[in-house]
């Protein structure tokens, strides 16, 4: 996964609230491989009307090149599935600006190079409105925890490590390894304080 510290895109909203996982992506898809991709899956039951034909007004659909998301409140709540981000990543979503999250979809989100931007709910709303004439560019400023979008400049919120992960393009083990050394440091201290609690020839060194 590359990490990335600004993003330029189309961005659209999405006015709805609580868009949880299963709406994100149906459980039907979730038996196709990865490999093959799940963008197109991304919110079929709204892309998609009964006949599967293609929903004119559906934001994605008038934008089908839009890498910034503007929704509103708990937004990847529900299950846990992962595939959810998927389905967004696949797609082209790089950024989902909401007032708050889903905690395992947000988490999800931020190991799959997904930015989980949360903002305040008032702007959002001004922002939203802004937006009901179409796409407008954006510009995520990662590092600054900014986004410049239409007319506006956007302060978001971000865990420090989130962030950290983001940048460097890691996964939560790609962040433990970076705290080897100390991890090292300390087996061996304990391997020679507690021998008994080690295997047979597991001992330090």
């Amino acid at each position: 996964m590359s990490g990335w510290t600004r993003h330029t895109g189309k961005a659209v909203a999405l006015d709805l609230e609580s868009v949880d996982t299963d709406q994100l992506i149906t459980a039907r898809f979730m038996s196709t491989p990865r490999a093959e991709g799940y963008g197109r899956f991304l919110l079929y039951d709204l892309r998609f009307d009964s006949e599967e034909q293609p929903v004119p007004d559906f934001p994605l659909n008038r934008v089908p090149d839009a890498s910034i998301l503007v929704a509103r409140r708990n937004f990847g709540s529900g299950s846990s599935r992962e595939a959810a981000v998927y389905a967004l990543v696949d797609f082209g979503i790089r950024t989902v600006i909401a007032p708050s999250f889903g905690d395992i979809f947000a988490s999800n989100a931020v190991n799959n190079g997904l930015l989980p931007a949360q903002a305040d709910e008032a702007e959002i709303d001004a922002l939203i409105d802004e937006l009901a004439g179409g796409a407008v560019h954006a510009t995520v400023k990662l590092e600054h925890g900014e986004i410049e979008i239409g007319s506006r400049k956007l302060a978001f919120t971000l865990d420090a490590a989130w962030r950290e992960k983001l940048i460097n393009g890691w996964d939560d083990i790609d962040l433990t390894e970076q705290h080897h050394p100390a991890i090292a440091r300390y087996r061996d201290r304990r391997a020679k304080a507690q021998p008994w609690a080690f295997p047979a020839g597991q001992t330090a060194g």
